[in-house]
């Protein structure tokens, strides 16, 4: 009922009270959807008007104070700079009033919900030579005087209607048509339809305004609360309180959801690496490395026929013969040294996986204690700490603006150009001459950067899932098998006038691979 032609009959005497005889002395804005005007009272004290028409929630407010940023502001109405007010209408049975300046000028405050508005007159009785919202180009042919109306609220009146409400008194709103649903309205005879419609605008004459919530809103109400968060007497103080519920406080708790809802991704994301990571390495110890593979061959080297692709062999680490298919075209010398080549790099993967998970244990702890701040936060200042501590929630402007998805493979960090330009862009500012660019070959897609860290070079295995995602993103996303090149970074030149995403590469190699997407990663 913050817009309410009921709770307007309350607030447009406090306002007036406060501002008669006083003068503008500034109009500025320096959000998009709001307008600050003060006002010097004649008592020469600063009175403000807080006007935030955003078109989800449009509400006004009165804060004490005021402080003007030194920049990112602009004036607005210099036509009213200077003027006395003399005069405040509320238009009848209307969501709107006015106050008129000295030189019969007005200032129209249109408060329709999504709608509302702000209008200047140059002449009251004309047409509106400004507004705020300037979108709203309908209101351009709003007149003062229009606007009003004019209801009979009698007996007859309800009579003729046959009772109903919204026909006999349109301004009721939601949460006074709400209390008649409630006590029985649609059910009842005319004869109790009136009495209750006489009883509730009884209850709207008193000046007592409730805060309450429901269902994750804030809302002001005229009707006696049992649920009220806060309650007063006095409408401006009323428009405060609300402001702060609805607006200061909504935000904040939109925010804190939204952090939670992240730590919460982040979370399972987490707990679903740590679980097929523990899951890989638990396989990988259990599996005997290739390296005792080699040692068989080298140690039996001499009943290994020349041209054998399968023998079978004595395995001194079981005690028993097992039978080992040899590679063709490989002497077993060389072939038990890609083993031991294998069987160490097998080494380093299972290191490295080793490590990541301990780091992601210890991220999940940091999850925990984060999702705990957010859980006790009760204010900005905590949640922005928060925010600005390592920057791990960035807001949905910069989410926006990256030119790239992010995945992670391993412990490396694996990003995907969004589009042809995003790839220009992310190869241009986002990359290092080491990291490794990927692109499905002669055909259109996406580049593909895995991120290199010092000191650790991606294994095989997020080489080929790097290069699956490439793939994927490309126009080769339906093969079974597609070729994808790839070369560190530093080979990889933009020449000038070329397409978006066009660029040169040099000393690439290609590699064949199944398209994955990042749900088969």
């Amino acid at each position: 009922m913050h817009l309410n032609y009921h709770f307007f009959k309350f607030l447009c005497p406090a306002i007036k009270s406060e501002i008669l005889g006083g003068n503008i002395v500034a109009c500025f804005s320096q959000n998009k959807e709001e307008l600050i005007i003060e006002i010097q009272t004649k008592d020469g004290h600063p009175f403000f008007i807080r006007a935030l028409l955003l078109p989800s929630n449009p509400c006004l407010s009165f804060p004490k104070d005021f402080k003007r940023s030194k920049k990112n502001n602009v004036d607005l109405f210099p036509e009213a700079i200077g003027k006395k007010i003399t005069e405040l209408r509320l238009l009848s049975f209307e969501r709107a009033f006015y106050f008129v300046l000295n030189e019969n000028q007005a200032f129209l405050f249109k408060m329709h919900g999504s709608r509302s508005n702000i209008l200047f007159f140059i002449e009251k009785d004309g047409l509106p030579s400004n507004l705020f919202r300037k979108e709203l180009k309908e209101d351009q042919a709003i007149k003062i005087q229009a606007l009003e109306k004019d209801l009979t609220l009698t007996w007859e009146k309800f009579q003729e209607l046959d009772g109903n409400a919204s026909q006999y008194l349109p301004t009721l709103g939601k949460l006074p048509r709400a209390w008649l649903k409630e006590a029985g309205y649609l059910e009842a005879n005319l004869e109790v339809r009136f009495s209750l419609m006489t009883e509730l605008l009884e209850m709207m004459e008193v000046p007592f305004f409730s805060i309450f919530k429901k269902n994750d809103n804030y809302l002001l109400s005229l009707l006696p609360c049992q649920s009220a968060i806060a309650s007063t007497a006095d409408p401006l103080e009323a428009c405060n309180l609300y402001f702060q519920k609805a607006v200061v406080r909504k935000n904040f708790e939109t925010i804190k959801n939204q952090l939670l809802r992240t730590l919460n991704e982040r979370r399972k994301k987490t707990l679903n690496y740590i679980h097929k990571t523990s899951e890989k390495l638990e396989g990988m110890e259990k599996e005997p490395p290739p390296s005792q593979t080699a040692d068989v061959i080298m140690a039996n080297l001499h009943q290994i026929p020349p041209g054998a692709n399968q023998v079978d062999l004595f395995d001194f680490y079981i005690n028993a013969n097992r039978e080992i298919n040899l590679k063709r075209g490989l002497s077993p010398q060389k072939f038990a040294e890609q083993l031991y080549k294998k069987s160490k790099n097998k080494k380093i993967e299972f290191d490295q996986l080793r490590k990541n998970l301990a780091q992601k244990e210890k991220e999940l702890e940091e999850i925990a204690k984060e999702e705990e701040t957010v859980n006790q936060s009760e204010d900005f200042r905590s949640i922005k700490s928060l925010l600005k501590k390592g920057n791990k929630f960035p807001t949905a402007k910069q989410q926006v603006q990256l030119p790239y998805k992010r995945f992670e493979v391993e412990g490396f960090e694996v990003w995907v150009g969004k589009s042809a330009k995003a790839n220009d862009e992310l190869l241009r500012r986002y990359t290092w001459k080491e990291d490794i660019w990927l692109h499905a070959k002669d055909v259109s897609g996406s580049h593909v950067i895995i991120k290199t860290q010092s000191g650790m070079t991606p294994t095989k295995q997020v080489l080929e899932r790097a290069a699956a995602l490439a793939a994927h993103y490309s126009k080769n996303k339906t093969a079974s098998l597609a070729p994808v090149m790839y070369t560190p970074c530093k080979y990889v030149r933009k020449v000038k006038g070329s397409l978006p995403g066009a660029v040169m590469v040099d000393r690439e190699k290609v590699i064949l691979i199944k398209p994955e997407g990042p749900e088969e990663i």
